[in-house]
């Protein structure tokens, strides 16, 4: 290596990789710069360089079709090593240049104009530059427009730095808030299955048959929220799933709920967005466990796809509807809960009987 560098010049190729430039495809901010600057001097090419560490690398390269020279026969080398403009006005005449293979050489090299791009921080990570084939003088507004556009350079390589670490922060703290969000999904999970445990407990302590019921609908309530909660919300793939599958492990965990009657779920797989799987649980779970109560030996979920959603049916062979049944109508914490869901999700509730003469059948369909 015959090029001088720098004392600092560890640190300056660190801020050069700071800016994560080198190497990056072409960008028309930086090639208008170039094309600028060529036609204020009236030169055929011109370069926005990066100085690495053994190569001369062109962010733009104006009138050139060459993309990176070496470190050692590039006078942006030598640039970088001032503060001021490096200005050459007849290469073949000056000692600076005199050996320089692009001045002796075929290329040609007679005039180069060059401004060092200067970080904020104090580091010289390259230049702007004019070249020329033919000696020429240079007006100190050359210099100024060319120190301008030089700060434009800076300007753009600064707004782009300042974008990369802007969406890092926000990768940061985005990975940060998930972190907290699915730390507060298990706590809610946990907090879930802890009350359903204890209205459990005091449902299985309670003196009244008719408190000890109410606590254990209650705790089935709790249940079937903590099993969305746990399925979905601690997913990475949370915008839809199998309604089916869900409510077949939904219809297990109920089966002891259900009691004597057996329980089972069919139909078609329908795929679902999961802000419609929190509703047709509890739906499911509410419907279930009042067939269970009024003593059905049989009960039978099926869901099927629908024009704009789902449709889930919960039939049984219990005693039936009472004449003039209105589930809008009813007393009952559960048919209010279902009623309102429906409404919530612009859905329809159809009942009757199951079979002429006995049993239950509700149909849902939520959009």
């Amino acid at each position: 290596m015959t090029y001088a560098v720098l004392p600092n010049e560890i640190r300056r190729i660190e801020a050069v990789r700071r800016y994560d430039i080198l190497d990056t495809p072409p960008d028309g901010s930086f090639d208008q710069i170039t094309a600028m600057a060529a036609k204020l001097f009236s030169t055929p090419i011109s370069i926005i360089s990066l100085v690495d560490t053994d190569r001369i690398w062109f962010k733009s390269h104006h009138g050139l079709e060459v993309e990176q020279i070496g470190r050692d026969p590039g006078l942006c080398a030598s640039a970088i090593l001032e503060d001021s403009p490096y200005v050459i006005n007849d290469a073949s005449t000056d000692a600076r240049s005199l050996a320089n293979p692009l001045v002796a050489g075929e290329f040609g090299l007679r005039f180069y104009v060059a401004v060092p791009l200067r970080t904020h921080d104090g580091f010289n990570l390259g230049t702007l530059c004019v070249i020329g084939p033919e000696p020429r003088t240079v007006t100190e507004d050359q210099l100024g427009y060319l120190k301008g556009l030089a700060s434009l350079v800076m300007d753009q390589m600064e707004l782009r730095l300042s974008a990369r670490r802007a969406i890092a922060d926000l990768s940061t703290a985005l990975d940060r808030a998930e972190m907290m969000g699915r730390e507060i999904d298990h706590r809610v999970m946990n907090s879930l299955q802890f009350v359903s445990g204890m209205l459990d407990m005091q449902s299985r302590g309670a003196v009244h048959p008719e408190a000890a019921e109410q606590l254990r609908i209650a705790a089935g309530r709790v249940t079937a929220v903590s099993r969305v909660h746990q399925r979905f919300y601690l997913d990475d793939e949370v915008e839809s799933t199998c309604a089916l599958e869900y409510l077949k492990r939904l219809c297990v965990d109920l089966a002891d709920v259900a009691g004597a009657a057996s329980l089972t779920c069919d139909g078609r797989a329908t795929v679902v967005a999961t802000t419609l799987v929190m509703p047709l649980g509890l739906i499911v779970n509410e419907l279930v466990t009042n067939a269970a109560k009024q003593g059905a030996a049989h009960i039978a979920v099926q869901i099927a796809p629908a024009d704009r959603g789902v449709s889930v049916t919960v039939s049984d062979d219990g005693p039936g509807l009472p004449l003039g049944f209105d589930p809008a109508k009813q007393g009952g914490l559960g048919m209010r809960v279902i009623c309102g869901l429906v409404r919530q999700h612009n859905g329809t509730l159809d009942f009757g009987a199951a079979v002429p003469g006995s049993g239950a059948n509700f149909t849902v369909t939520l959009a």
